[in-house]
């Protein structure tokens, strides 16, 4: 694939980051945007003023509002995964037969409980698209200055996926590649309900061991849930398992870890989801978690937590207790 054409689907602060990153590495890049002006500024500026203001965007990247630019060779998706659905069933027409689409997006659909992959099999199965995906612990502005960060690359078609890691790889951009897609989806989506959960008890003052104790039973959790979907366990040991959830968990710039704070220090989710001005995926990721978790029959109990905590207006000291208070097992 010499000199693929690319378009980065999406204005949020990843889908700007990444195709700030494949500009930079020197392919043809445009930003497919919703909103005129942000698009007007990353043409004319240089920035996108909305998520990432200050940052600095290479000079090469376009931005535009026309769905035509959708047509090109490799499509990255940088849409929320419960707008996904919506999105591409309104836009099919624009892609090409056999496009290359790159999913960044993290989460699982509320509605039918599936992943990003499936929503696209469903929606775009007549074009045969070639999917797959991106995921790791990756801050957008930390990519945006530069700084060493390494992501997994999964696709079905191995040797896709190790063309797509060329593609994306830069000199502070290392992609691994996978072939475990279900794997690095579910490890994704499921990172943001414990950082969630972490951001709770940071928020609650509960220390350290708190919070390595949560990283690892979370992470056991985010095991079993996506082997009862088909997932590889190894996958969940590598960077869009274990590494993303460190960081979601430890990270100040976590979105869903702040959520997760501000709720330990008592206040009210409303509040906090309207003073965000961006998506925190997991609080409706931990809907749809809670649900497949009943529907195949797998122990969550940190999901359960959190989504009591979000959806049932438990107060969280008496949900640690109730966590704590669990029959003891082996681990």
């Amino acid at each position: 694939m010499p000199n693929p054409t690319i378009c980065v689907a999406g204005g949020g602060s990843w889908g700007t980051a990444l195709a700030h990153l494949l500009a930079a590495n020197g392919h043809d890049t445009c930003q497919w945007l919703r909103d005129d002006v942000v698009a007007q500024a990353v043409n004319a500026h240089h920035e996108n003023p909305r998520y990432l203001p200050g940052f600095a965007l290479h000079d090469s990247l376009q931005a535009t509002t026309a769905p035509t630019v959708l047509g090109r060779e490799i499509v990255v998706l940088a849409v929320p995964c419960q707008q996904l659905r919506g999105w591409l069933t309104a836009n099919s027409s624009h892609f090409c037969t056999n496009t290359v689409l790159v999913n960044a997006a993290k989460g699982i659909e509320t509605t039918n409980l599936l992943t990003c992959a499936e929503i696209v099999q469903q929606t775009l199965a007549h074009l045969q698209p070639r999917y797959a995906v991106l995921s790791g612990p990756s801050f957008a502005a930390d990519v945006l200055r530069g700084l060493p960060t390494a992501v997994v690359l999964a696709s079905a078609d191995e040797a896709l996926g190790r063309t797509l890691g060329q593609i994306f790889s830069s000199a502070s951009f290392r992609c691994y590649s996978s072939t475990d897609v279900m794997g690095v989806e579910m490890g994704g989506a499921l990172k943001n309900v414990m950082a969630i959960a972490a951001g709770v008890c940071d928020g609650l003052g509960l220390g350290h061991n708190s919070r390595a104790a949560l990283i690892t039973r979370g992470l056991a959790e985010m095991s079993r849930l996506g082997v009862a979907r088909g997932a590889q366990p190894h996958t969940f040991m590598g960077l869009s398992g274990l590494g993303d959830l460190t960081l979601t968990c430890t990270g100040d710039l976590s979105r869903n870890r702040q959520v997760g704070l501000r709720l330990g220090r008592g206040e009210r989710l409303d509040q906090i989801t309207a003073s965000l001005g961006m998506v925190a995926e997991g609080v409706k990721t931990t809907a749809a978690i809670h649900d497949l978790a009943r529907q195949l029959h797998v122990d969550a109990p940190l999901t359960d937590a959190v989504h009591s905590i979000l959806y049932g207006g438990c107060d969280p000291h008496e949900v640690l207790h109730n966590l704590m208070a669990r029959r003891l097992r082996d681990e």
